[in-house]
């Protein structure tokens, strides 16, 4: 999916309209039992909650692509064959009314919240501090506008209705008791605590909305921290293998990068890396219809070699970079470099500089000792305070 196809789901959770028809919730204890399940469906609801579960299902679509947003694709003999797939399916069909496949769906759920929580550290601490979750899911048919070479939308006319389900998992945490006001009295009173449903930890669209239509191949899932991919949750719902999250796959680049270029590891040559992959990215998020950009293994050679490496170190890192992610494996360019930052780090010193004027900074041998130099033209200050640099 690209911004464009995102952004067109994220104006259907327009509370105002109400395109949702219905949406379901399954209410669960920290230790995994179910204490209440719920269809509302939206006209009947106040707007104040409307509002405030379209911010939830907004969240799961948000988020930066390969990292909190990740492609989750089914094979052909899942979509054929696969239980997970078939019951995203009659999910779908059945427009989420169907009982016995929506409390198929909160099993799977809850068995992985139920094996989050034995992997926690029990403590006292942990136990106080204890989360229930709630599981919500609601279903859309979405009459796509067509759309003319202008890219203009005319609402008289659809190509395709797309039917798809969200799915949101938020932590419902306790409150901390409080002092609260009471109108009534005039007078502050103690408030006992209570339970507030959060943003969600993870969620997921299905199908995925490309090209103006559904594909019934892919799943869009969202994670909160591209840390935690939610494995286990993966592999229930959608039957899939774990994936390696985005920090995982930029430690194991960067590590790829040194241990292959070895000496020619320079400055000069992460700089060069760097703005070249960064001007890739910022090209590709300028066009709303392609896709994020993911990089092959030639295409970092590609990158390497215009950067003046050499063919030895080339080769090395070919080898590197086959042993660590595989020869056809493509990357995510945002998990390769971050583009809005340039930091040089040392044992004592930390420099970030702006990745535009990242040639301000040079490396130099004097007298035999290596010293990075920051150019200083300009107003410079310390603590807030400029100060002047002597001759």
């Amino acid at each position: 999916m690209n911004q464009r196809d995102f952004s067109e789901l994220r104006r259907r959770l327009n509370p105002d309209k109400r395109n949702q028809q219905v949406i379901r919730g399954c209410y669960v204890s920290h230790e995994g039992q179910v204490i209440s399940t719920f269809a509302q469906p939206l006209y009947g609801m106040a707007q104040e909650e409307v509002e405030k579960y379209m911010a939830i299902f907004k969240k799961t679509l948000s988020g930066t692509a390969n990292q909190n947003l990740l492609p989750v694709e089914f094979t052909a003999r899942q979509t054929m064959e696969g239980e997970e797939h078939k019951l995203l399916m009659d999910l779908r069909a059945t427009a989420l009314k169907d009982d016995m496949a929506v409390n198929e769906f909160y099993e799977k759920a809850i068995t992985y919240i139920q094996a989050m929580k034995e992997q926690e550290v029990q403590s006292v601490e942990a136990a106080q501090t204890a989360c229930n979750y709630l599981i919500l899911l609601t279903y859309d048919g979405y009459d796509v506008p067509y759309k003319d070479g202008n890219d203009e939308a005319d609402a008289d006319r659809s190509t395709d209705v797309f039917s798809y389900i969200l799915c949101a998992v938020c932590p419902v945490k306790p409150t901390k008791p409080a002092l609260g006001y009471f109108a009534a009295e005039g007078e502050f009173h103690n408030k006992p605590s209570d339970w507030m449903v959060a943003m969600p930890e993870l969620g997921f669209l299905f199908p995925t909305f490309e090209e103006r239509s559904a594909n019934i191949y892919n799943a869009m899932f969202y994670t909160r921290d591209s840390a935690n991919l939610h494995d286990e949750f993966m592999k229930a719902i959608f039957g899939a293998e774990p994936q390696m999250p985005a920090s995982t796959q930029k430690e194991t680049f960067q590590a790829v990068l040194q241990e292959s270029l070895q000496e020619e590891c320079s400055l000069d040559v992460m700089q060069a890396v760097h703005e070249t992959v960064s001007s890739m990215i910022e090209e590709r998020k300028a066009d709303k219809h392609a896709e994020p950009l993911r990089l092959t293994r030639q295409d970092v050679k590609d990158v390497l070699e215009s950067s003046g490496v050499s063919q030895e170190k080339m080769d090395a890192f070919d080898q590197q970079y086959t042993q660590a992610f595989g020869a056809y494996t493509e990357l995510p360019a945002v998990n390769m470099v971050t583009p809005r930052s340039f930091k040089v780090n040392t044992p004592s010193v930390t420099i970030n500089v702006d990745p535009a004027h990242s040639d301000l900074i040079e490396t130099r041998i004097i007298d035999g000792r290596r010293y990075i130099l920051v150019l200083a033209d300009g107003d410079v200050a310390v603590n807030g305070v400029n100060v002047t640099i002597g001759e």
